[in-house]
């Protein structure tokens, strides 16, 4: 997959991706490193991955800085943050796509604590960092976005629910946002191969990578999607601030979507 980004594109810009030390994100920080972007990578208890891409990226030419940080825990983004500023001096881009709630062994309200909550207080705390003309980008998928006019799986309704609430509550800041000069940008993507959540929903539903693949007609892989959230990017806001990856005739949407 070739970079969607112009060759020096994104020189002086800085860029954080959360959950970036592998699959979407970390090839969504590739992207914009690659395209002469200062970048942050962002992981919870990847280091070594974190580590190891970063000093690819620099072996390139980039400036990439590894932070570790639980996005369910304010004092550890408070301290990322922390980091950011003193490293950058703020952000030009934020691209938010940590999500999770189909790990084992997690508290029962896990998946809204990330998907909605953590979203929510990462971008406030990010604010102080973001300067007119910088772009907030969350990454969600079909499943998610539709999810209150089409049914998702079983194993992943409770995420879905959270994704949607947590896009929700993201939305509520847009007014703010547009008051600071920072555009925001959804992008739903549909199942994508390769990524952990659809090993997982693969593992509880055999068969359902390779069914939704035969009903969309084709899914997007990692670097694909990826493009495509680093585009979001930097391409004028689409309509309804939702930039749609993959098919979506499959779903029903709101009256107000």
């Amino acid at each position: 997959m070739s970079n969607p980004l112009t060759p020096g594109s994104l020189t002086g810009k800085r860029v954080l991706v959360t959950g970036s030390s592998r699959g979407v994100g970390a090839d969504t920080v590739s992207y914009f490193a690659e395209a002469g972007a200062s970048v942050v990578i962002n992981f919870r208890n990847k280091e070594a991955r974190a580590n190891k891409l970063a000093e690819k990226l620099r072996a390139e030419g980039a400036t990439a800085l590894t932070v570790g940080a639980d996005l369910t825990d304010p004092a550890s983004v408070a301290r990322m943050f922390e980091t950011v500023q003193e490293a950058f001096g703020g952000l030009d881009i934020l691209v938010l796509n940590a999500s999770g709630g189909m790990e084992s062994g997690m508290a029962a309200d896990y998946a809204l604590t990330l998907n909605r909550d953590a979203q929510v207080d990462l971008l406030t705390s990010a604010l102080p960092l973001l300067q007119p003309g910088s772009r907030v980008v969350f990454v969600t998928s079909h499943q998610a976005h539709f999810i209150r006019t089409t049914e998702t799986m079983p194993e992943y309704e409770p995420v879905a629910l959270s994704k949607r609430a947590g896009e929700d509550a993201l939305r509520a800041l847009v007014p703010r946002l547009d008051e600071a000069g920072i555009t925001f940008v959804v992008v739903s993507g549909d199942m994508i191969e390769g990524t952990i959540t659809a090993t997982l929903l693969e593992r509880a539903n055999p068969g359902a990578i390779s069914a939704r693949k035969e009903s969309a007609g084709r899914l997007y892989n990692v670097a694909e999607f990826a493009a495509e959230v680093a585009a979001a990017a930097v391409e004028p806001i689409p309509e309804k601030h939702t930039r749609y990856v993959g098919d979506v005739s499959g779903f029903a949407p709101e009256q107000t979507d």
